[in-house]
């Protein structure tokens, strides 16, 4: 196989608690992760007498170097000698900063491109192991369904968690946190009783907090508003995902004109950028 096309998609937290700090510096974490197919970048990874980076799309913070990306490629170039050039045409459409996992995603499906290109025979469990150095939560990615996190949320556990049917809302307003931001000040609060309400919907949907927004609505109150104006709109959910900044909602799909309205309102108040506002599917396209 010479050429690979993958669609790298992002993923939203229901939930997430932090644990306890540990003696690493690395703080434990209890969190839900569910994959967002809709909103993904472009990635076509093909093999070339010399190797490329072409980037189209979101202008990113970074030198292409510092991309997970290229990162990920150099890695498994040390580590298996069979992987030769390639082209790497990549057209980022997640959002950075915002908590969705976007780089992490490009990253295990750069690696599950590189496996499939040169035939390195990998497992899932396997390229979960390559991609991990390079954030914690890259594993998740390369399985792509409902987990369960722990640690600093690289152990993951399937679960049989559906929300399809359900419309999803996400909107990531201009600002951005950094994960450290988000940390500082942050107090442990030791285990949820989230595990027991695993494939539950309702149960789980009424007990996930995300304990970031405590620190992060401090600095951000815009972040705070939007979450009620969702909430105000009759989402059954509504939660930062992951350290933030995007802020997103569940509604039953009944709701929807009263939604369309409040989020024009959204976007004259805060000036927000409606990323992705769908019906969840059950599976990857």
């Amino acid at each position: 196989m010479g050429k690979v096309l993958l669609h790298p998609n992002c993923k939203i937290n229901i939930g997430l608690r932090i644990v306890r700090k540990r003696e690493d510096g690395y703080h434990d974490l209890e969190t839900i992760f569910y994959p967002v197919y809709g909103l993904y970048d472009d990635l076509v990874v093909e093999k070339a007498e010399a190797f490329s980076f072409i980037q189209d799309g979101l202008v990113l913070d970074c030198l292409p170097t510092d991309n997970l990306i290229y990162k990920l490629y150099r890695r498994m170039c040390e580590r298996y000698p069979q992987i030769g050039n390639v082209k790497i045409s990549f057209k980022k459409n997640i959002p950075f900063g915002a908590g969705l996992g976007g780089g992490s995603s490009d990253a295990a499906h750069m690696a599950i491109a590189l496996n499939q290109i040169f035939e390195l025979g990998l497992t899932r469990e396997q390229l979960a192991e390559e991609v991990r150095p390079l954030g914690a939560d890259c594993p998740f990615f390369i399985y792509n369904t409902p987990c369960y996190a722990e640690g600093i949320g690289d152990q993951l556990t399937p679960i049989n968690l559906d929300l399809t049917g359900l419309r999803l809302v996400m909107i990531k307003p201009s600002c951005s946190v950094s994960t450290k931001d988000a940390y500082a000040g942050i107090v442990p609060k030791g285990p949820s009783e989230l595990f027991s309400v695993l494939h539950n919907r309702s149960e789980l949907l009424g007990l996930a907090t995300n304990d970031f927004e405590d620190t992060v609505f401090v600095v951000h109150p815009e972040l705070a508003a939007i979450k009620k104006r969702l909430q105000d709109a009759g989402a059954i959910y509504a939660a930062m995902s992951g350290s933030g900044s995007t802020i997103f909602a569940l509604f039953q799909c009944d709701t929807k004109s009263s939604t369309d309205a409040n989020l024009r309102l959204l976007n004259e108040e805060f000036a927000s950028m409606i990323i992705f506002d769908d019906t969840l599917g059950q599976t990857q396209s």
